[in-house]
């Protein structure tokens, strides 16, 4: 095997990695650290003072230094200072001058002190060594005492059956009334009995953590007088971000951590963490060395030809290695050690791209760190969602992953935007977002169905502004997305109208229907369904303040959108039709006995009382789409106006349902029937609304003059010319 440039032979020798970190032992801690092309490794362990006493470590044959330390017990801190040359052109930036963390640290303590000497350069110069000591400005490592693993959820539930709810550990219970003051923006806060009982009132059963994983704030950030908030640029992958932690930060947080996940096991909810190791947060090599840099340059971070720059396809600064056999094993280390140890049912990858790009930085589909997580008895009973694209030449990945994984779908979002803002022509496409995307996906849980998310505009602001709106971020509103696909009903920003804010609550339900009604797996981030609103910032990064913050007093205005997410969320769970696992394609149904019922799986209704044709798929002026889905068991219709008229539609023949009742819809109260309706019978659908219809599949009373079903001439329901020679069931989107 040739290694990638500017890597020694030895860096891709297999790697013993139980003996890395720091492990407490009888006596005293061994201390391991991975650093194949060091000439010294110095342990320094450090008081409360910031006083060191420094230790050397001995190399073994696969580049790991090793040293055991009689008397050394929990809470204890340490770093490294790592010697070899100081070769910038052979991707080597060698220094001990500065104190570096543990790459396999469990806990870190303390944080960077910008001002101080935490570059491996000096002032005057990118390429010429800072020797002076950075121990007192940068965060150290903590030797952690072992514990047991939270408590298993006791299902880890099919991907298609997950409400996947997007939320930040401190935003979410910062100014939550119900959690003691002391433990808001916490672990501890999260696994409050009243914050859980809220995420189960609402439906959520996977909670999906912004970043946990030990973080430090970009020194540009620093420098504007703000800091990184959301938390994607990690220092840390074995270690919980300590400043989440109610009661310490020398092991505590392992704990706190521990303990939140055991609560949500408790309470049916499954844990993903969103996880950054495309990158770290020493960014470009001109920011601060913090760890990776300082132990092998050109090891951990992908650099450019001639070695001296990073090779960034992260827009971050740096790009980690995992083509480098030694880092790509650091990253299933640390995957596999949030699984075993800290107990979470699986991981969405921040620009997984990064991760699949082989030595010459090209994308690799069959990456060795795919296929690790296929044949790892740990990491392949875990849930793997990709952020589908890096910034990369060949970046974008959408539908590439495989059946082993979950996708972002920005297709969905982006259309389902412009559906309900009137910026589409037709139904084609919205047909194929509801039914899956299997124009893109291999399955329907491949695709991670979503609206919004943590980056840009959240649902209420979604629906009030046009523009962003990041003057607080220090970037002369110049920084966010453009392209927001919003629209703001009549009127820029908040607003007393009552007319105005009607139309926004009901433009939010008609998202959080469509999102909860498509087949695939739903997205909802934290705090739609109370209205959070982020007053139109749409990069709310570095915002550590009431912007990124879940507002729980405005609750109440939004009860309304409340109580819809938890009908909708019990409706899903209640008719496995709306969450299929595998593509629907207009299959007829059969019964147990083998008889023919003249339904089939999927059919997309016109509204005129038959099944969609081709010139109505290519209608650009049509607004109105019915998806019919059953099985033998239970139907349900489900109807999407996106315009601003009500219309006049017709329910299906008796054998789809003999009788049909409305049992949640987007409108105002009163807009529909609370009633059963009978098959064939009209109905007014309200102007920009969704309505979610339960069928009656009981036997109807016996009667000589009723068809049926599946007799030839209810048969002839599938079969009928109406349906077009060229009908695409599933994706009509590719209809032609």
């Amino acid at each position: 095997m040739v290694p990638p440039a500017g890597q020694s032979p030895a860096m891709t020798a297999p790697v013993d990695s139980s003996v890395l970190g720091a492990t407490l032992m009888d006596g005293g801690c061994r201390f391991g650290l991975w650093a194949p092309r060091a000439t010294g490794v110095e342990l320094a362990l450090v008081n409360t003072d910031r006083s060191q006493m420094n230790v050397d470590m001995a190399k073994a044959p696969d580049g790991v230094w090793i040293v055991f330390v009689p008397g050394i017990t929990a809470g204890q801190l340490y770093g490294y200072r790592v010697h070899g040359r100081w070769d910038p052109d052979h991707g080597m930036r060698f220094n001990p001058a500065k104190l570096l963390v543990d790459p396999y640290a469990r806990a870190i303590t303390a944080g960077v002190d910008y001002s101080g000497p935490i570059l491996d350069h000096t002032d005057r110069s990118n390429y010429a060594a800072d020797t002076r000591d950075s121990a007192r400005s940068v965060p150290l490592s903590v030797v952690v005492e072992n514990s047991e693993p939270p408590e298993p959820i006791s299902r880890r539930r099919p991907i298609d059956e997950c409400v996947i709810y997007e939320t930040h550990v401190k935003g979410y219970t910062r100014l939550h009334p119900s959690v003691p003051e002391h433990l808001r923006g916490t672990y501890a806060g999260l696994a409050y009995p009243a914050v859980i009982e809220h995420l189960r009132k609402v439906g959520v059963n996977t909670i999906e953590l912004l970043p946990i994983q030990q973080f430090v704030s970009e020194p540009f950030v620093i420098g504007k007088g703000l800091k990184n908030y959301w938390g994607y640029n990690t220092l840390g992958f074995f270690a919980p971000h300590a400043a989440y932690c109610s009661v310490g930060t020398l092991g505590d947080q392992v704990r706190e951590f521990k303990e939140m996940v055991t609560a949500f096991h408790r309470a049916g909810i499954e844990v993903i963490l969103d996880v950054v190791y495309n990158h770290s947060g020493e960014g470009g090599h001109e920011g601060p060395t913090l760890s990776f840099r300082g132990i092998d340059h050109s090891g951990y971070y992908r650099l450019t030809n001639d070695l001296r720059n990073d090779y960034d396809v992260t827009g971050c600064g740096n790009s980690v290695n995992t083509a480098n056999p030694g880092v790509l094993q650091m990253v299933l280390d640390s995957l596999r050690y949030w699984v075993s140890e800290m107990g979470v049912d699986g991981f969405r990858y921040d620009l997984a791209t990064t991760l699949i790009r082989d030595a010459t930085h090209s994308v690799d589909q069959n990456h060795p760190f795919k296929q690790a997580l296929v044949d790892d008895p740990v990491l392949s009973q875990v849930k793997h969602i990709a952020e589908p694209w890096d910034l990369g030449p060949y970046g974008y990945q959408v539908g590439s992953w495989g059946e082993d994984w979950s996708e972002w779908n920005d297709h969905y979002r982006d259309y389902m935007r412009d559906f309900w803002r009137g910026a589409v022509g037709g139904v084609q496409e919205l047909a194929a977002r509801l039914s899956g995307s299997a124009d893109l996906f291999v399955r329907p849980g491949s695709s991670v169905n979503f609206i919004d998310a943590h980056d840009g505009f959240t649902l209420r602001d979604l629906v009030t502004y046009d523009m962003k709106h990041n003057r607080d971020n220090g970037e002369g509103n110049h920084d966010g997305s453009n392209d927001n696909r919003s629209w703001n009903c009549g009127w820029e920003g908040e607003t007393d109208d009552p007319g105005i804010n009607a139309l926004r609550h009901r433009q939010v339900r008609n998202f959080l229907a469509t999102l909860m009604t498509s087949t695939g797996v739903p997205m909802i981030a934290a705090g739609d369904e109370i209205g959070r609103t982020q007053q139109g910032n749409n990069n709310a990064y570095c915002q550590d303040s009431p912007i990124s913050w879940v507002d729980w007093e405005e609750a109440d205005e939004w009860s309304d959108v409340t109580e819809l997410t938890a009908a909708l969320t019990r409706l899903r769970a209640a008719h496995p039709t709306l969450r299929p696992p595998v593509y629907l394609h207009h299959n007829e149904i059969v019964t147990a006995d083998g008889e023919r019922t003249g339904r089939a799986d999927l059919t997309w209704l016109s509204g005129y009382g038959g099944q969609m044709v081709t010139d109505e798929w290519h209608d650009s002026s049509r607004t109105v789409l019915g998806k019919y889905t059953s099985d033998r068991d239970e139907a349900v219709l489900v109807w999407y106006n996106r315009g601003a008229e009500p219309v006049e539609v017709t329910l299906p023949q008796a054998h789809w349902s003999r009788t049909w009742t409305v049992a949640a819809h987007t409108g105002e109260p009163g807009e529909l029937p609370e009633g059963p309706l009978d098959a064939e019978a009209t109905m007014t659908l309200p102007q920009r609304c969704v309505v979610i219809m339960e069928g009656d599949l009981s036997p109807a009373p016996a009667d000589p003059d009723v068809v049926e079903a599946g007799s030839e001439e209810a048969e002839s329901h599938l079969t009928s010319a109406e349906l077009g020679p060229d009908w695409a069931q599933i994706s009509p989107v590719t209809a032609e």
